[in-house]
């Protein structure tokens, strides 16, 4: 004869309050990496090919830094935003699911913009033609100019759209949440406008410190409220 045993026993491991410590430890990773890269970037965004070139040369060891702390930024923004969208979705869940499409399609597309940085190093390091590594920069394949463009809307509209879902949904105090949202127009505005390291370094530092806050909200939830308890079984007998 088979019975059913009431008492449910878990099926694996309890992981919820880890998966809520690494998404804390994640979040302003990425956002810290990308302010100090953009303040230490030997070029601006407006410069010329040429002019970007030049820059490289002069100051390779920046332009080193800029490629390992972009590898960093690429391996923590993607995972680090998704968590984010998860928390955020809990009281705007429209607004953060929309806001973590836009940033999942930028951050990946950070990684081929990562690499050209990486291959423009390499070309000025083994004396390639100044007038080949500016066509190279200029666009060594269509990929690269949409790349750019996912890059450019989903992380700045992304992160607006994440700030508007935190302070809509009291996620974080407001002061946090006006930080995310003004962070990446600063950002704009210092990269492509002025060209302005230190301006850019603060647009990025106020994304890194709404992470922050965020990063803290998700420590202070309840594991019931970060997810489901791990699924429970009958004993058949």
């Amino acid at each position: 004869m088979t019975a059913v045993i009431d008492a449910p026993v878990t099926t694996g491991p309890d992981l919820r309050r880890a998966s809520r410590v690494l998404a804390a430890v994640l979040l302003p990773i990425g956002p810290v990496a990308v302010a100090i890269l953009r303040f230490v970037l030997p070029y601006t965004t407006a410069d010329s090919s040429e002019d970007v070139v030049r820059s490289v040369t002069a100051h390779q060891t920046a332009q080193n830094a800029v490629v390992w702390l972009g590898f960093v930024a690429c391996l923590t923004l993607v995972p680090a935003v998704i968590f984010a969208g998860r928390v955020v979705g809990r009281r705007s869940p429209r607004l953060a699911a929309t806001a973590t499409v836009l940033l999942v399609l930028g951050y990946i597309s950070l990684a081929w913009l990562n690499v050209g940085d990486a291959v423009m190093l390499y070309g000025v390091r083994h004396d390639l033609s100044a007038a080949l590594l500016a066509d190279m920069y200029s666009g060594i394949h269509p990929a690269q100019t949409v790349a750019e463009g996912l890059f450019v809307a989903g992380h700045v509209l992304g992160t607006i759209l994440l700030g508007i879902g935190m302070l809509r949904g009291r996620v974080v105090a407001p002061v946090f949440a006006w930080a995310t949202i003004v962070a990446q127009p600063i950002h704009f505005v210092a990269a492509v406008i002025l060209g302005s390291h230190a301006l850019d370094l603060v647009g990025w530092g106020l994304n890194a410190v709404g992470f922050a806050a965020l990063a803290i909200a998700i420590l202070r939830l309840p594991d019931d409220e970060w997810a489901p308890a791990p699924r429970a079984a009958r004993v058949q007998r």
